[in-house]
């Protein structure tokens, strides 16, 4: 910069500086005298100067590697590998049930054909992703394949750029007859929904999900979980249950759970079941997925079953039987230690209500349609089969008994109720009964809270069964647990384990107890002043949150939940709809009502 000083002619002090010549003259034209510009610019440079060169480096730079593990599976051949350790663990359950109930080994070819139905049934089934994975190992070629000559690559590119040329050109062509011919569609589709009007049938459809559903789209909306119930190990047991309905096996949904409890079926830890080779490749996500802390709720199960049981018959026309009804509801009878009797009243209750014993309700027939408003099922229609049978068991029992505090006695020799026992003797034998269960049933595999307090409260004969049972349900089977021998060299028995292992099989109660002793018949009282069966009968209203129940009931509720696996409310839920089925049903058959006939709610 100029320095600031006057110049010496006319005193300015506004200084520039000459572009073309370098001068620094004023805003006079006066020039700045004792002024030098020098350059340093040399245009040869001597043998003795310094320079300085960048040296091109010739080493190579390092490709970002991963640090994930290769050993772990990701994407969709990850997934694939999911389904296999399932398909695994299919086959160890199948052979532990065929073992566990001695079921013929046709079940385990019923239970091969029903996985693959439910892969196909699948809403995204497993792609084939070892073969992919192998194509974009070799550079999108097939491993059959062999490799290409210098001359085939060349002209191979060139025919691949020509055809990419073409394809978009058409791309090009073709993407604005699909927006046109897309925004028509959407347009179409808002149209249609709106001239649609919306009436009770169809809310009613929508909520029970089998009515029509407005398609969302799956590029706007994606799912936040990975895992879908139809992909986790309950959906497993669904397909083992659908296999014991196809053969008529009368089980239910609390015997795999106890089975499951007692680790006598492999659901709990499964991965110790699984060889190495397979457990190896499974990432944090899918080792949780495969591992479920606790055993399935009944309904959920009967949910996943029920489903496929449904698209089985709307996809390939597989139509499941209904449920072997007759040993299901004398399981159900001795649960409530019932009597052959009660068996007869229940069937022909039953029938009177219109029970549903498939799967899914759109499996049986639809009821008749007197006028447009009439329902094509009724509710609850869906309920898992032992939770109606025992359901209807309770209305049979309420029409005998009551359950409201008040005594009812038989007045003729033709009432059904005369060869049923008293009220305090059958109260008194499920009483016993539910105790039965509980004494004989180990202290640590009774889940209930409260049963055991402390590992302390076991005598010896229950910690010597509780060793084994560790073993059985911690440690790898076979070869794998012949390398951990912990329970043989820190704790040493002196019977034998397999006597032990025995002894606790054969130990767990029966899901139906007999009864010790014969319950006696209900004595006719001609001239009693007590109400007779099935008069004044209460229908207790189960959306009702702050009524309570009577302490007879209630206790009868909790042994049928205990039985079923279903929570209280939703039984009594069940018991209230066939109650007003069967009302429906008496005013229909004796025309008006009568003072005597009056059912109370």
């Amino acid at each position: 910069m100029a320095p600031r000083r006057r110049c010496a002619v006319c005193g300015s002090k506004q200084w520039r500086k000459e572009p073309s010549s370098g001068l620094i003259t004023c805003s006079e034209g006066h020039v700045l005298q004792s002024y030098r510009n020098e350059t340093s610019e040399v245009t040869e440079l001597g043998p003795h100067q310094m320079r300085k060169r960048a040296l091109k480096s010739r080493r190579k730079k390092k490709e970002w590697q991963s640090k994930a593990d290769p050993k772990l599976y990701h994407g969709e051949r990850g997934r694939f590998h999911y389904y296999q350790c399932l398909q695994l663990l299919l086959r160890l359950q199948a052979a532990a049930l065929i073992r566990a109930w001695k079921l013929p080994p046709e079940y385990e070819v019923v239970c091969r054909d029903v996985w693959t139905l439910h892969l196909s049934l699948l809403p995204t089934p497993p792609t084939a992703e070892p073969y992919f994975h192998v194509q974009s190992q070799n550079g999108g070629q097939s491993a059959a394949s062999g490799p290409q000559t210098a001359e085939e690559k060349p002209v191979q590119a060139k025919d691949e750029l020509d055809s990419n040329d073409i394809d978009d050109e058409d791309a090009k062509s073709t993407f604005s007859l699909s927006t046109e011919e897309g925004d028509d569609m959407d347009l179409e589709d808002l149209l249609r929904e709106n001239s649609v009007a919306p009436s009770s049938a169809s809310e009613d459809d929508d909520e029970d999900g089998s009515g029509p559903r407005v398609q969302q789209d799956q590029g706007q909306r994606k799912d936040k979980t990975a895992f879908r119930p139809f992909d986790s190990p309950a959906a497993n047991i669904a397909i083992l249950m659908l296999a014991c309905w196809t053969l008529r096996l009368p089980v239910t949904y609390m015997d795999f759970k106890r089975l499951i409890e007692s680790y006598d079926f492999p659901y709990l830890d499964p991965l110790r079941l699984l060889p190495e080779a397979v457990t190896q490749h499974l990432t944090k996500h899918t080792t949780k997925a495969l591992s479920p802390q606790f055993p399935p709720i009944p309904l959920h199960v009967h949910g996943l079953t029920s489903h496929l049981a449904k698209l089985m018959f709307s996809s390939y026309n597989i139509l499941t039987p209904e449920c072997n009804a007759a040993p299901l509801l004398w399981r159900a009878t001795r649960a409530l230690q019932g009597t052959p009797t009660l068996y007869l009243l229940a069937k022909k209750l039953g029938k009177v209500v219109s029970l549903t014993l498939t799967l899914h309700y759109s499996l049986s027939p639809a009821l008749r349609r007197v006028k447009m408003r009439d329902p094509e099922h009724h509710k609850y229609d869906n309920a898992p089969p032992e939770v109606a049978l025992i359901a209807i068991l309770i209305v049979a029992l309420k029409l005998v008994y009551g359950f409201d505090g008040k005594k009812r006695v038989p007045r003729s020799g033709n009432d059904p109720a005369c060869a049923l026992p008293s009220f305090p003797d059958y109260f008194a034998a499920m009483q016993a009964a539910e105790d039965a269960e509980k004494t004989k049933r180990p202290a640590f595999l009774d889940t209930a809270p409260g049963s055991l307090e402390s590992m302390l409260d076991l005598d010896e004969t229950d910690i010597d069964k509780y060793i084994v049972f560790c073993q059985k349900a911690l440690l790898p089977p076979g070869e794998r647990r012949a390398k951990i021998a912990v329970l043989d060299e820190y704790f040493p028995l002196s019977e034998p384990l397999a006597t032990l292992d025995a002894d606790v099989a054969t130990e767990q109660p029966s899901p139906e107890p007999v009864p010790t002793k014969t319950m006696p018949a209900t004595g006719l009282r001609e001239n009693s002043s007590d109400l007779r069966p099935g008069r004044a009968y209460l229908i207790y209203n189960s959306q009702d949150i702050l009524g309570t129940l009577p302490d007879d009931y209630e206790k009868l509720l909790r042994r049928a939940s205990d039985w079923t696996g279903v929570d209280e409310h939703y039984i009594s839920g069940v018991v209230e709809r066939y109650e007003h089925r069967l009302v429906r049903w008496w005013r229909t058959e004796r025309g008006a009502d009568k003072p005597e006939d009056s059912v109370s709610c």
